[in-house]
């Protein structure tokens, strides 16, 4: 019985040269994305604060009004219960994911309707959850969306 070597694979040289090459990348790459993901975070609940209001139009539409403080944004998934009851509410509710999206962040958005804003307020107060902030703490508002 013969034994051959089969000498194909990489060289301990080779694989060096390929981490070294990886570890370059990512030192060049890697804060450059690790810095957006705030900015990210911030513009996906821009975004869904004008879902979310789109979805509130059409309630008006629908019902004559803005859903009240009390029966909040639920009402654009399931028919109020207290309040005002809308007679015509469109079956299925208004938001096509049949939830209420919270913020980027984990947390529910607030709404407030009347708003000290216009019809409503609804917002988010960012990554600190706390009100006011700037940076990535900026609270997210629908009457100031850029």
């Amino acid at each position: 019985m013969q034994f051959t070597h089969n000498n194909k694979g990489f060289t301990l040289i080779e694989i060096m040269v390929v981490i070294v090459i990886l570890a370059l990348l990512a030192a060049l790459v890697g804060p450059k994305l690790m810095g957006r993901t705030d900015d990210a975070k911030i513009t996906d609940a821009r975004v869904q604060i004008k879902n979310i209001e789109t979805a509130l139009k059409l309630y008006k539409l629908d019902t004559g009004n803005y859903p009240s403080t009390e029966q909040g944004l639920d009402s654009l998934i399931t028919k109020p219960t207290v309040g005002i009851i809308p007679k015509s509410y469109k079956e299925g509710g208004y938001l096509e994911s049949k939830k209420v999206p919270k913020d980027p962040w984990g947390n529910d958005y607030l709404y407030v309707s009347p708003g000290e804003h216009g019809d409503y307020d609804l917002f988010s107060y960012g990554a600190d959850g706390a009100k006011g902030g700037d940076g990535k703490n900026v609270d997210i508002t629908s009457w100031d969306t850029k």
